[in-house]
């Protein structure tokens, strides 16, 4: 596949295909507006919404961001931030599918302690169990083990989305060896969530043959997010090419771009 052909390299999740590779989160923007074209800027089809702490219709009092970001636009992907246990992650899941009418795909993350965010793998896995049971399409957030990320898949996630970094420290993947091990052990998608900081990390996630890279902060925390988000679309891309290119071997030694075989002199 050729870099002319990546305009046709959907990839699919839950059924459903898609053609942008970047997803996007919708906290920590200074007001709506801004979220809305940050969003815009970005290319995204799926939207990640915080159901315990945006309004997506549980609260008659405050705006509904679905009014701004609609469903009819963007495929809308409830998740679970700030969930600490089981119970509360699943009730998260049930309450977004009867808000949204029968919307069964979800974000799961189940969260270990509020210091270092990191996912708690153990009640993530039983959490797990109990959405794909009850029919929900579970994309699920955990740490970059590869055991774990294939046990996710076998219990029927439709989605793993290993970590890059710790969520919002925006320090890129840390261990790129055990990426490409979940990505080359996969057989559904591999997304790349939290812990991007910047378009390159994104084109690295990419190159490394991840399906497609989850962000907030690196877009939100930025000083310009609505340029920061075109940049994130542009790293997006460049990396999903350089990935379909095949990259040069790495050589420890120089190696001549005009070889000195078949000179004239």
């Amino acid at each position: 596949m050729t870099a002319s052909t990546t305009s046709s390299d959907n990839f699919t999740i839950a059924g459903r295909d898609y053609h942008s590779r970047l997803l996007v989160g919708t906290g920590k923007y200074k007001d709506m507006d801004e979220t809305v074209r940050a969003i815009e800027a970005s290319g995204a089809e799926i939207v990640t919404i915080a159901v315990r702490r945006t309004n997506i219709g549980q609260n008659a009092d405050e705006p509904n961001i679905l009014e701004v970001l609609t469903p009819d636009r963007y495929t809308i992907l409830p998740n679970t931030a700030g969930c600490y246990d089981v119970d509360s992650a699943v009730r998260t899941c049930r309450l977004a599918r009867e808000l949204l009418d029968g919307h069964k795909l979800v974000k799961l993350e189940v969260l270990g302690d509020q210091k270092t965010l990191f996912p708690d793998v153990l009640q993530t896995v039983e959490a797990a169990k109990i959405l794909v049971a009850d029919g929900f399409d579970v994309m699920v957030y955990t740490n970059d083990d590869p055991i774990v990320a294939k046990q996710l898949e076998e219990i029927g996630c439709c989605v793993v989305m290993p970590l890059a970094a710790p969520i919002g420290s925006g320090l890129g993947i840390r261990n790129r060896l055990n990426i490409l091990t979940i990505v080359e052990n996969a057989k559904v998608p591999i997304l790349v969530d939290a812990g991007v900081g910047t378009a390159s990390d994104a084109a690295v996630a990419m190159e490394l043959g991840c399906d497609g890279v989850l962000m907030n902060t690196a877009i939100a925390a930025a000083k310009d997010p609505v340029l920061m988000a075109s940049a994130m679309r542009k790293g997006i891309e460049a990396g999903r090419e350089a990935f379909l290119a095949g990259r040069m071997p790495a050589k420890r030694f120089a190696s001549a771009s005009s070889p000195i075989e078949g000179t004239f002199f």
